[in-house]
């Protein structure tokens, strides 16, 4: 202890300066005295003075000898530390913190009660169009100009989450935002991008009314004629007429089964990610694919034929042969007669190998082409339906594509036809 050392200090000065008071005399006892206290507090000053400068700089080591005070320095240091390494591990923690905040799938603002903002994380910046630097402090209601959101940031609370569009670079962004309450009265704002959600509903919405359509038409069709069948006497109708109504009845009940199969195909394909690795060889599918498409021509075609024989391909034969006679018969049914479709297989510069077919037809408008692939989309749906098909043909192509790491790619121009293509890389490519 500091009073302890400092008590030991002067009553070795006093009996010092006792002794020389007995053995030299009185004035030499009082002169020791002198001497001795003027040396203790010379030490003491000194001390002082080196313990002083080392609190200037208190991270480095601190001074050794400092008499009585060494005590004292030891225990501020060894604080010092203490209090160092907990900041280190609070700060760790705090950017431990703030980089889970940044990788949130979510947008996270935090503002204060008068929605001002304090920080917020790089997916929020990106759902909101905010830049952390200048819009530190602003208002959020003055920065997200959307009247709901402003009428939801107003309520008292905030059970349930809201759905905001926002416009963003041209594009509409729908955004589940969701306040809440935390520490002393800050607010906390949660956002999530859920545009491919809506956009999933909505296709799913879309492909349940097209099922509904396509499989309509069919069955009203199958439902007249055999209430007319029913309700007619048996004398009433000829024996020709009613093979003609069982012939149509017939087509239409077909017309269902092929969209019910080409749904399961879908299905299917869906199910799995990528075909088999196993070798095909494409000359003969090729081949098969020809026979299909000239006895549909019934000779209205001129087909030419460019085939590198020495190709084949990586995947399944089932499902090649169906995208390759799906883009062969597409072009035959949307061609005039007495034009020609081009048919060639050829390996590419990068050492893959593309398919395609391409026809002098009436070609398909720009706006149509990236829709081309969806099911049941039809440029033309009356025509479409007249010459046949079941409106999923592309889409099961795409699929078979993508199946096999391939590309389909469409290029048309009206009026001057249109090429549909099957790109594979290499890794699928053998010879």
């Amino acid at each position: 202890m500091i009073w302890l050392r400092t008590l030991a200090a002067l009553l070795f000065c006093f009996f010092v300066a006792g002794l020389v008071h007995v053995f030299v005399g009185s004035a030499a006892g009082w002169i020791a005295l002198s001497v001795a206290l003027a040396a203790l507090t010379v030490w003491r000053s000194w001390a002082l003075a080196r313990v002083s400068r080392w609190a200037l700089h208190p991270d480095t080591p601190p001074p050794t000898a400092a008499g009585a005070l060494d005590t004292l320095v030891a225990t501020v240091y060894r604080h010092r530390r203490t209090l160092t390494r907990e900041l280190t591990e609070s700060r760790d923690a705090l950017q431990g913190m703030l980089a889970a905040a940044q990788a949130l799938p979510d947008g996270a603002v935090t503002l204060d009660a008068g929605f001002h903002i304090d920080w917020c994380n790089r997916m929020a910046s990106r759902h909101l169009g905010l830049r952390l630097q200048s819009d530190r402090g602003s208002n959020l209601l003055n920065l997200l100009r959307s009247p709901e959101f402003i009428a939801y940031a107003n309520q008292d609370e905030w059970p349930e989450p809201i759905l905001v569009r926002i416009k963003q670079d041209g594009h509409d962004r729908l955004l589940m935002m969701h306040l809440t309450r935390y520490a002393r009265d800050q607010r906390l704002l949660i956002t999530r991008d859920v545009t491919q959600i809506e956009k999933l509903e909505t296709t799913r919405r879309d492909f349940v009314a097209n099922v509904s359509h396509e499989l309509r038409t069919p069955l009203t069709v199958l439902t007249g004629f055999l209430e007319t069948l029913h309700d007619m006497p048996v004398d009433s109708m000829s024996a020709d007429q009613r093979e003609q109504y069982i012939e149509m009845m017939h087509e239409q009940a077909q017309r269902m089964q092929a969209i019910v199969a080409d749904l399961l195909t879908l299905s299917t394909l869906e199910s799995s990610p990528s075909a088999e690795p196993h070798e095909v060889g494409m000359a003969e599918l090729l081949e098969k694919a020809r026979k299909q498409a000239e006895a549909l021509s019934g000779g209205r075609h001129d087909f030419v034929w460019q085939v590198d024989d020495t190709l084949d391909v990586l995947g399944s034969e089932t499902e090649l042969i169906s995208a390759l006679s799906n883009l062969l018969v597409n072009a035959v049914r949307y061609s005039p007669e007495r034009t020609a479709i081009t048919v060639t297989w050829q390996g590419t510069p990068d050492g893959g190998a593309r398919y395609s077919v391409a026809d002098t037809g009436i070609g398909i408008a720009a706006h149509h082409l990236p829709r081309l692939t969806e099911r049941f989309y039809r440029v033309d749906r009356g025509r479409s339906r007249a010459i046949g098909g079941t409106g999923l043909g592309l889409a099961i192509t795409k699929h078979i594509a993508m199946r096999h790491d391939a590309e389909l790619e469409i290029a048309s121009v009206v009026g001057k036809g249109s090429t549909f293509s099957l790109r594979f890389p290499a890794e699928r490519v053998t010879r």
